[in-house]
């Protein structure tokens, strides 16, 4: 009985219907967001969705019931589990946050895909690297902010009053948004010499430190593609090593075919 299961559940076809599933049910979620349905398409989508819900549940008891304790071992199936777990929280009082999380269940497309599961964990990797960089662009920010904070909190208080504005309006200044016109320009004609402070600020922390992480994420993907190719090549190296050792067997074959016919004939 567990082999039946067990094959069932890795089967393609049980895989793409989970990721059919999945997709529906998001386009009905972002359905239900619409203001104007009526109280009966309302009840219908309702009704769908606990469907979605017990499939998604029945599907992560066979899996427990065909790894057993291997599939508590898997961090992608503990990840399913989770989400399907907060899916079953009853929307009652208290528990509101817990049923919003339930749109959650898309990221189920991340497990069912193997390529984005790819992606992810080679996101994953580098974590040290981009946490490296946050503390140091963090540091960085709170050496900014409480320069700015001394230099403009009097005159600006509504963007450098305390350190959390100023570390704000500095995040804002990074991201580019509006930091001219709507920032430095303004400050400038109260402090003419606000630019030596701001553009060295804008040059170190936009152009050097986000362009790093954009860096080892590049890096992450390029050895993603590298590893693809590795596996892809090694899997055509097996397959042509199996193809010689198929085609010298055929050949041993009708070496002692042949061998045997002469035989006959000469006897």
């Amino acid at each position: 009985m567990q082999g039946k299961v067990t094959a069932l559940v890795e089967h393609s076809r049980f895989g793409q219907l989970i990721m059919l599933l999945i997709m529906v049910n998001g386009i009905t979620m972002g359905i239900q967001t619409i203001p104007t349905l009526s109280s009966g398409e309302r009840s219908l989508l309702d009704l769908f969705d606990q469907m979605v819900i017990a499939i998604f549940t029945a599907e992560i008891v066979l899996r427990i019931y065909a790894h057993r304790l291997a599939f508590f071992k898997s961090g992608w199936s503990i990840f399913d589990f989770v989400i399907v777990a907060i899916s079953l929280v009853p929307a009652s009082a208290g528990f509101e946050v817990l049923r919003i999380l339930r749109v959650f269940r898309l990221f189920r497309l991340i497990t069912v895909v193997p390529q984005m599961r790819k992606i992810v964990a080679a996101l994953l990797g580098t974590i040290p690297g981009i946490a490296s960089i946050a503390l140091l662009m963090t540091l960085i920010f709170y050496v900014f902010a409480i320069m700015a904070t001394n230099l403009y909190g009097e005159t600006f208080p509504q963007w450098f009053g305390t350190l959390g504005t100023s570390f704000y309006t500095l995040f804002q200044v990074m991201t580019l948004e509006s930091w001219s016109m709507g920032i430095v320009r303004p400050i400038m004609e109260v402090h003419p010499h606000a630019w030596v402070f701001f553009v060295p600020f804008i040059f170190l922390v936009s152009f050097i430190m986000v362009n790093l992480v954009v860096a080892i994420v590049v890096d992450a993907m390029s050895t993603l593609k590298d590893d693809t190719e590795e596996v892809i090549i090694d899997e055509m190296h097996h397959t042509q090593n199996d193809t010689a050792v198929q085609l010298q067997a055929l050949h041993d074959e009708i070496k002692e075919l042949k061998t045997l016919i002469k035989n006959g004939r000469e006897a």
